[in-house]
């Protein structure tokens, strides 16, 4: 399948300003980009850097004034996406060095205080399918509502107000997994169906790979229910939202527009 994107968005500095922009389709195995176009108004200082777990860049922008940036791309999925509840949970001791830090506590993902209500909760389920359950809890008991949160809410603010949007959903899922001993990072994405459309978040969790014995993978899962794994094209990965935001100031930035076109063909 096809996934065509168009991403224009511009921001104010009212002084000169470091800013950190993530915002383009990762060139990764999994998708296949092309029609690569991205432009951006001139600055001061432009650098790519690699991106969390290399997947994707960071682009560094010194500026000053209006800044206008524009992204095109077309992206083939070549995913795999497995029965999420038949897939075991690997064992502490058997996970990969890099996925350890997706157990700890982030800024945004309290695991530790979770622990008890997990195991509670979900106690008589285990791997793929205590992640399913998590999904239908939060499909079940949460809101969807655009402005209910800001860039301050946590997994924990959300779970108490059981309300919020993409970032939260996939915050809250993160956090239980976590707590449920079970690597889990915050994907920032692109996908089609999102309502409204915009850039869109999505949780990744390491479990089994069936392809490799005793092997594991990450597997793409959206609490929100909309965007499907297999036409979802990555732009990045982190801990949680803070790690891979589309942009990041280090500064006063105002943002002026912003609009993201998804179609699937």
């Amino acid at each position: 399948m096809t996934i065509s994107i168009q991403t224009d968005f511009a921001f104010e500095l009212e002084h000169t300003t470091d800013v950190l922009l993530q915002f383009e389709a990762a060139i990764i195995p999994e998708q296949q980009l092309s029609g690569l176009s991205t432009e951006m108004s001139r600055a001061e200082h432009i650098a790519r850097v690699p991106a969390q777990d290399g997947i994707g860049d960071r682009i560094w922008v010194r500026a000053q004034g209006r800044y206008e940036v524009s992204h095109r791309a077309t992206a083939e999925i070549n995913r795999i996406v497995p029965n999420l509840s038949e897939l075991r949970g690997l064992d502490p001791h058997d996970l990969p060095g890099e996925t350890i830090k997706y157990l700890f506590d982030s800024r945004y993902c309290q695991a530790d205080r979770m622990q008890h209500f997990v195991e509670a909760e979900f106690g008589d389920c285990a791997g793929g399918a205590r992640i399913d359950a998590f999904r239908a809890w939060i499909s079940d008991n949460f809101t969807y509502e655009p402005g209910s949160s800001n860039a301050t809410t946590t997994a924990l603010d959300s779970f108490v107000e059981r309300r919020g949007i993409c970032r939260d959903y996939a915050h809250v899922l993160i956090t239980l997994a976590r707590a449920s001993t079970i690597p889990a990072r915050y994907v920032a994405c692109y996908a089609p169906g999102v309502d409204p459309q915009d850039f869109h978040a999505v949780a990744e969790v390491f479990l089994e790979d069936r392809s490799q014995p005793h092997g594991g993978a990450w597997h793409i899962v959206d609490a929100t229910g909309m965007a499907d794994p297999a036409k979802t094209v990555k732009i990045g990965v982190g801990r949680d939202a803070a790690d891979v935001s589309f942009l990041t100031s280090f500064g006063i930035a105002n943002l002026c527009e912003k609009n993201v076109s998804v179609i699937e063909s």
